[in-house]
């Protein structure tokens, strides 16, 4: 159990959300001292920290190296599950798009959040026009997307369909 001083007039529960929330801040401190992004992720279960993500774009050379990204794979690995029904997330700012959608993919109930997008996009981390392309048709979007349906283009769904002994996810 991690040991955090209680504050009087304060719910233990709400200090706990702070104190991993101000973790994942502090992360996002040390990787900007780090030349890294000013992003930092932590994954809570049962009061405890089970991984923390910083934002790796940069260094690691992949735009997907999100703080919040990198502390779900760790998480997950760490459980060896692809699901953190269990599990609360605390971000440094509030999730990009793509972030959001792993957060819903890792299926974590709760997350909590310090900065805004609003925040983000002050300092140049300014991820609105991509709300506004996921809303779209994809003929519509500013990239193409382009639908090219081949013959076998549905075999891949039809086959996992068949499958009795698949993993549901």
């Amino acid at each position: 159990m991690l040991e955090t001083p209680f504050c009087g007039g304060v719910s233990l529960e709400k200090h706990l959300h702070e104190f991993f929330l101000h973790r994942a801040i502090d992360l996002a401190l040390q990787n900007v001292q780090e030349n890294g992004g000013p992003f930092g992720a932590v994954i809570s279960r049962n009061n405890q920290i089970i991984a923390e993500g910083v934002n790796r774009v940069t260094s690691s050379h992949d735009p997907t190296a999100h703080a919040e990204v990198m502390a779900i794979r760790k998480a997950c690995h760490s459980l060896q599950t692809f699901e953190l029904r269990d599990c609360i997330l605390y971000s440094s700012c509030e999730p990009c798009p793509m972030c959001l959608g792993a957060i819903y993919w890792a299926r974590i109930p709760t997350v909590y959040f310090a900065a805004d997008r609003k925040d983000a996009a002050s300092i140049h981390f300014d991820d609105e026009f991509i709300y506004r392309e996921v809303q779209l048709d994809p003929a519509n979007r500013t990239l193409p997307f382009i639908q090219l349906p081949l013959v076998n283009s549905l075999q891949p769904f039809m086959n996992w369909s068949k499958k009795v002994d698949r993993t549901h996810y």
